[in-house]
């Protein structure tokens, strides 16, 4: 099963300062993926992705992006793998949510 792109979603408290934080790391918000304003921004530094959400999660979330984020679902279900969030709807774009044995929330997220 491919599973996509990794990205680390992280639960900020203020997006501006984090943002700044994440820039003297050498990262750079991605056009067109979120904005200061939206309170959501994916930043980049090389091959590692984070993004950064102010006030959307609690906690942080392992994020991947697969192609087809229902055959993920099936595939999960079909190995005895409880979803938190289902996929709504039966095509385009959607996520679903699942947690590991120690409670880490992963997002399979389609878009």
């Amino acid at each position: 099963m491919e599973l996509g792109l990794f990205s680390l979603s992280l639960s900020v408290s203020d997006i501006k300062v984090s943002k700044a934080f994440y820039e003297a790391l050498g990262f750079e918000a991605m056009p067109s993926c979120g904005s200061i304003e939206d309170k959501w921004l994916i930043m980049k530094n090389g091959q590692t992705m984070i993004g950064l959400f102010e006030g959307m999660f609690e906690d942080n979330i392992l994020t991947f992006n697969p192609s087809d984020v229902r055959a993920v679902q099936d595939r999960l279900i079909d190995n005895g793998v409880s979803i938190d969030v289902p996929v709504k709807g039966n095509s385009g774009p959607g996520h679903l949510i699942v947690k590991d044995p120690d409670g880490n929330a992963i997002m399979f997220d389609q878009f």
